[in-house]
């Protein structure tokens, strides 16, 4: 049985034998080609993607990068960190606008012609790269016509190897926000090919001549293989730090949670949450076209939250709180000029400036029922209280409040309490009451 077994092992290393190096041959010979999503407005973070990828692909001397793009476009000062990256990259770039639906908007446009090579998708579209300011204004007319000037001469140079038309096309989506759909682009050359998907587009950059840094490059895609390449964890949440909604939420709850922390000192759990929200909020509103107008408004409205509670004006401030907070978000985000893919929801606004009105109230309301309860602690606790006398008091005796036995005596020009009369506290001297009698109490009323 052992022998029949070392003879079978042995024809089988034998028959795999022939077929091994060629195989090992094949994988050596097989290309990568890494493959980068990046979707939503440019951001600092995006790029930073970019970079880790573009040090990946070198590093493993990938045969090119695939950045697949959806952005409806960005800042200019971000754009052009784009630009450069991409175009001083020994590693060939091939931005692709996909998939189906996605489009290259604004600085968007600029990226995609700054790739080695460039290819949509069907149905998507590129263009209207007219710039704006920081704030999301319309420029003035110096200023715009100098930003305009300085980014047609740089979609020329982009350009100027894709014809005429493709030139002109790209000068018109910066002059005067013209698009164009993925056929027209390629039509006129503005892109090199229009690719359903990330395998269609591998066939036909095989063969395809790019000019990278380090010169020509032939592209051999044919029998690549797509390694998909992630963003980080940070990479992730500095993205969705940009979200117009969800920095307009971070500042409510960290202003919220910094108001719990200073009303009631002692605690740390809602300074840290309070903290860190802002913090987060801080780097969004860095990033985002913000106008800090809307700040002061916002100051005011939690002033106002504040001010309620410490001074009750049965709501009043906390109305006017809610008007301020409204106003104040939407100056901030929404500002005249501003993009809508940055601007914050307006029913968001509305709906989170109730709710914070509403938290302010409910603790308003229960300030206000604590400074009308009575006491019910301390020295003043017992003033008024009635109990039963549990031996004569003459002048000195003792009482029961409650569950309590009391050291009690007399108050002056009283008689005499015998055992079991009911009693009032009129005042407390150190560890002893001063007391009445309930019943001559009630006579001298009548």
């Amino acid at each position: 049985m052992i022998k029949r077994l070392v003879v079978l092992l042995s024809f089988s290393i034998l028959w795999f034998l022939p077929f091994s190096p060629n195989f090992a041959i094949a994988q050596g010979e097989a290309t990568e080609v890494l493959l980068l999503t990046a979707e939503g407005p440019i951001t600092p973070s995006m790029l930073g993607y970019l970079e880790r990828g573009l040090t990946t692909a070198e590093r493993q001397e990938s045969e090119a990068l695939i950045f697949m793009l959806d952005t409806p476009g960005g800042s200019v000062d971000l754009m052009n960190e784009f630009v450069q990256v991409i175009r001083n990259s020994s590693t060939p770039v091939i931005v692709y606008v996909a998939p189906q639906g996605a489009i290259a908007g604004s600085a968007g446009t600029v990226i995609t012609l700054a790739g080695h090579a460039s290819a949509m998708a069907p149905e998507t579209a590129i263009g209207a790269a007219s710039p704006v300011s920081a704030e999301g204004q319309d420029l003035g007319e110096t200023i715009e016509a100098k930003e305009k000037n300085i980014l047609k001469a740089l979609v020329r140079t982009l350009a100027e190897g894709r014809g005429l038309e493709a030139i002109l096309l790209a000068e018109d989506t910066i002059e005067s926000a013209e698009a164009a759909t993925a056929s027209e682009a390629l039509q006129i050359g503005l892109i090199d090919f229009i690719a359903d998907n990330v395998a269609h587009l591998l066939d036909q950059l095989d063969g395809f001549t790019v000019t990278t840094v380090d010169g020509e490059v032939n592209l051999d895609t044919a029998n690549a293989l797509v390694i998909p390449f992630d963003q980080s964890f940070i990479e992730a949440l500095l993205g969705v730090l940009t979200n117009p909604n969800i920095v307009f939420l971070l500042l409510t709850v960290g202003v919220q949670a910094i108001l719990i922390e200073l009303s009631s000192p002692g605690g740390w759990i809602a300074g840290f949450i309070g903290a860190v929200c802002l913090a987060l909020a801080a780097y969004g509103l860095g990033v985002l076209p913000v106008n800090w107008f809307g700040l002061i408004f916002l100051a005011i409205a939690f002033v106002l939250f504040v001010l309620d509670i410490k001074a009750p004006t049965h709501g009043a401030l906390t109305a006017a709180g809610v008007a301020s907070l409204i106003v104040g978000s939407l100056v901030l985000f929404n500002s005249p000029g501003t993009p809508s893919f940055l601007r914050v929801s307006v029913p968001l606004v509305i709906g989170v400036s109730l709710a914070t009105a509403g938290v302010f109230f409910a603790i308003l309301t229960i300030a206000l029922r604590a400074q009308r309860a009575p006491v019910s602690m301390g020295r003043e606790s017992l003033l008024g209280r009635t109990g039963s006398a549990r031996s004569s008091i003459s002048p000195v005796g003792t009482v029961q409040l409650g569950g309590e036995l009391w050291t009690s005596e007399l108050a002056e020009g009283e008689e005499p309490i015998q055992e079991g009369s009911q009693v009032e506290v009129i005042e407390v001297k150190g560890v002893r009451i001063v007391v009445r009698q309930v019943q001559q109490l009630e006579q001298s009323k009548t």
